[in-house]
């Protein structure tokens, strides 16, 4: 494999990870498919132990998406408390290393769920409908942690969680606007009619912000090994996490569907929304019956999200990553529509 992977000084990211998490050089570096936004990269050392290195996009960096310090911080503070994560193992932030700051965990074995194949594939019939109820079950843990006593107090503030996701959001989806592309203001209005209707917050969680299931790695009995990708968790309203991973948990009738492709959840098997917002209730004492709320919003957040990753694709950001976004301004629009018939029936 060639030493030349973009994004990373091989020569002096070797030598960091000899010094400080044991790594045996040489080193090689593989990027993982699908890094449209902090890259991830396969680290293999000349004992064929695997580590996993994460670090900013190569440009269109945003301060508060791609803190590699905020990131280590999370995931260092869950570990202990028996929240699935990727052992964090290192963090740099020298910049002179690889131009940006970088972190090093364990390289977690097992399925990723990206799409129904891979969900035929992996398990059988009878054992699909276990593994909603342990993505709920480990949603519910992970909003019952103590954010003050796990040393996330000082993380973000404690209220005021949707107007400030909100404020966020939009602020980022007007600063990734690409020349020619134009949504005639949907976005924006879904947005304010979001800022109108916003429950009261039950509580502080700890909120991953973008869980679902092809942000997990499962074992062999579908089971959560590690919660991947915690770039823009935070705290505030734990049932943002659920309204987003309904939006996700797709169902084959669904009108997202040719934009979400062949979820896994379309396979026989799966649990249906309803019933992993269920399971989700069994383990918390959180009142769940404004969800729809919260869904409405996760599809307009999904909108300001790809807005920035066809940005950053537009401005040539993905470290070699070829998958086609052509597709992205007409998912946005459909994003911001479903987002807007949802908060309406809600």
């Amino acid at each position: 494999m060639s030493t030349e992977v973009m994004g990373i000084n091989h020569d002096h990211v070797t030598a960091w990870m000899e010094s400080n998490v044991g790594a045996v050089a040489p080193l090689t570096f593989e990027l993982i498919a699908g890094g449209r936004s902090n890259l991830t990269y396969r680290v293999t050392d000349a004992a064929g132990k695997q580590f996993a290195l994460r670090r900013p996009p190569t440009s269109h960096v945003l301060p508060t998406a791609h803190d590699m310090v905020r990131e280590h911080t999370i995931i260092s503070a869950l570990s202990p408390l028996g929240i699935p994560v990727a052992t964090p193992l290192g963090l740099c932030v020298d910049e002179a290393v690889n131009e940006r700051p970088f972190y090093v965990m364990e390289f977690v074995e097992g399925a990723i769920l990206r799409d129904r194949r891979q969900a035929e594939d992996a398990f059988a019939l009878g054992d699909r409908f276990r593994i909603g109820a342990n993505l709920a079950q480990t949603l519910a843990q992970l909003h019952d942690v103590d954010v003050v006593s796990a040393g996330l107090g000082d993380l973000a503030r404690h209220d005021g969680y949707i107007e400030r996701q909100i404020r966020r959001w939009r602020g980022q989806y007007e600063q990734m606007h690409v020349e020619g592309v134009e949504h005639g203001g949907l976005v924006e209005s879904v947005g304010d009619q979001l800022a109108a209707n916003i429950p009261t917050q039950q509580k502080v969680a700890v909120v991953h912000g973008d869980y679902r299931l092809d942000n997990t790695v499962l074992n062999e009995q579908g089971q959560i090994r590690a919660i991947l990708d915690w770039e823009i968790c935070t705290l505030g309203d734990p049932l943002a996490d659920l309204g987003l991973l309904l939006v996700y948990w797709a169902e084959p009738a669904d009108g997202t569907a040719a934009l979400l492709g062949a979820a896994p959840t379309t396979a026989d098997g799966f649990m249906t929304r309803k019933e992993v917002l269920a399971a989700y209730s069994q383990h918390t004492s959180l009142d769940v019956s404004q969800v729809g709320f919260y869904q409405a919003f996760g599809y307009w957040k999904l909108a300001c999200i790809l807005q920035g990753v066809f940005a950053r694709y537009s401005a040539g950001a993905t470290a070699g990553d070829t998958g086609s976004v052509a597709e992205f301004p007409k998912h946005i629009a459909l994003l911001a529509e479903t987002a807007k018939r949802t908060l309406e029936e809600a």
